[in-house]
């Protein structure tokens, strides 16, 4: 089965994915292992072929994000143990006011994932999304979904995040990134707002697992689990396991953009890769813990931490296996073969074309790579042509690197599973918060391209 019969196969089998999670409660794993088996075989891939096609996309999502949820698990279980999560919290309170604390977590996610990839971003930063959710009674859906979508925003439209940075070089303006980046900031704005407008909007009709109280009698108060933990540490410790990534992931970037060579170069991107930057604030971590006094709870908490990576490890492999599924057909080759009937579209081009890829695959950056090379002879067919043009059209392409994010995102099982939110539930809000600040975002860009 091949070309449009396999890509309504590959819809009806994402529609069936979604009834079996939701309405049928089949593990998420389960499900998606199950879908990614029928759609080798309907994609006529070689029976001799599929074993080892599952078992590379299970194996690469390990390599690509497994260790880097397991320290930035890790630096969280830390975090909240030291109540170094509760200093950062009060710290924010004490900057934003307390009635901001939804857009406070939404413009640091913003800012962290400009260097950091946003599974890792959402990762580091979620323990100060629950203690700000303690401390100010927000909803705890509200505030996950704010957090996501600014490490989501910054993630697709702002280098030195590898997708962006692709897309400029493929598309001819890579000597000009600091336009990309301020193009980048500039597009920011319209997803930012629907993002929280709708996250406000999603918190007022969703509850968490910690809401309604899912596996505890009693939920204690933030000032309740404060007091528990005695003296917090000082503000540079709480920030220390954070901001060290943070800043190394920067650097590695920096350097890796910038084409620096020999040791000073290599060492910076050695330590600015997401294992070796959150290895380096699992250490900060551990430090920490013991200049707390709490030391005798390492073994406990390293435990504890695998113990409750393991399940979103196991579903996001699943996802990846889909992932590698969908690349091994021919429906990627499909749709860049037959995208000349939609060059008319001009600056929606691009948009379409990545949606549709990110949808597919799973991938931000895989969509964004791929659609800026099948994009980038046609820029003059499209009427892309300035710097400013083409800046507008790798924005396009992010923004539909965004919508949407679904089971066959890791994402999508990283903001769900830490955010305490459902499966069920997780098509209504991290999959309809995609899809909002997408479309936000390309509303901008037409917007823009009209002004340009």
């Amino acid at each position: 089965m091949t070309g449009v019969s396999f890509l309504a196969a590959f819809v009806v089998a994402i529609a069936l994915m979604i009834v079996m999670i939701a309405r049928l409660r089949v593990h998420p794993f389960l499900a998606i292992m199950a879908i990614s088996l029928v759609l080798a075989m309907l994609a006529g891939l070689p029976l001799n072929d599929i074993p080892g096609i599952i078992g590379s996309g299970f194996s690469s999502t390990f390599t690509s994000i497994g260790i880097v949820i397991i320290f930035g698990a890790f630096i969280g279980a830390v975090l909240e143990k030291t109540g170094a999560a509760f200093k950062l919290a009060d710290l924010v309170i004490r900057l934003v006011g307390e009635k901001n604390p939804t857009l406070a977590l939404e413009l640091m996610g913003w800012v962290v994932s400009i260097p950091v990839f946003c599974d890792s971003g959402f990762v580091v930063l979620d323990p100060v999304r629950k203690a700000m959710v303690r401390r100010t009674k927000v909803s705890s859906v509200a505030m996950t979904l704010c957090l996501s979508c600014g490490l989501y925003v910054s993630h697709v439209f702002i280098p030195p995040t590898p997708g962006p940075i692709a897309a400029a070089q493929a598309l001819g303006v890579g000597e000009n990134l600091l336009l990309v980046m301020g193009i980048g900031a500039l597009c920011s704005l319209f997803p930012m707002i629907a993002g929280y407008l709708f996250a406000r909007y999603a918190g007022a009709r969703l509850k968490s697992k910690e809401e309604i109280g899912e596996g505890n009698d009693i939920i204690p108060t933030y000032q309740e689990v404060k007091s528990s933990l005695g003296p917090l540490p000082g503000t540079a410790d709480a920030l220390a396991p954070l901001v060290l990534p943070i800043i190394l992931m920067a650097f590695g970037s920096v350097a890796s953009m910038a084409g620096w060579d020999g040791f000073c170069g290599d060492l910076l991107r050695f330590l600015g890769s997401p294992i070796m930057a959150l290895a380096a604030g699992a250490v900060m971590a551990i430090i920490q813990l013991f200049h707390s006094g709490k030391g005798d709870d390492f073994f406990s908490l390293t435990d504890g931490t695998l113990k409750t990576v393991g399940p979103i490890l196991f579903v996001t492999a699943a996802g990846g296996v889909l992932g590698k599924v969908i690349a091994s057909s021919d429906l990627v080759a499909y749709i860049s073969s037959h995208s000349s009937g939609m060059q008319a579209l001009g600056i929606f081009f691009p948009f379409i074309l990545a949606s549709i890829l990110k949808t597919a695959q799973g991938s931000s950056t895989v969509a964004i790579t791929t659609t800026a090379g099948i994009v980038a002879p046609l820029l003059p067919a499209l009427g892309l042509v300035s710097p400013v043009e083409v800046s507008l059209a790798i924005m396009a392409i992010g923004a539909g690197a965004m919508t949407v994010s679904h089971a066959n995102d890791s994402y999508f099982w990283v903001v769900t599973t830490f955010g305490g939110i459902k499966a069920q539930d997780g098509y209504r809000s991290q999959t309809m918060l995609t899809l909002v600040i997408g479309l936000a975002a390309m509303l901008e860009i037409f917007i823009l391209r009209l002004v340009f």
